[in-house]
């Protein structure tokens, strides 16, 4: 699993040490906003200006994607169990 985030890559992982969360490889965006740009994921206004919208995309071994989800709102969280589902978990 790969996460790609704003946050410094060890928040991330201090972050998934703390909940249990294994095998996860950590990228962080905090010196690349083309990322954010190139991949919709940008937030382009308002206070969170600069950040990044929460989103999972999911794909097979094959590099095909199989579940893709952008959230409305910072503040909700993706639906992770058809995350999972989606990569035959």
């Amino acid at each position: 699993m790969l996460c790609v985030s704003a946050d410094l890559p060890f928040a991330s992982e201090r972050f998934c040490e703390v909940e249990g969360i294994e095998d996860v490889q950590h990228a962080s965006t905090f010196r690349s906003a083309g990322f954010a740009e190139a991949y919709g994921v940008a937030i382009s206004e308002g206070a969170l200006k600069g950040l990044t919208a929460r989103a999972v995309v999911c794909m097979n071994k094959e590099g095909i994607v199989t579940h893709c989800e952008l959230v409305e709102e910072i503040t909700e969280e993706p639906n992770y169990d058809a995350a999972i589902y989606s990569i035959g978990h």
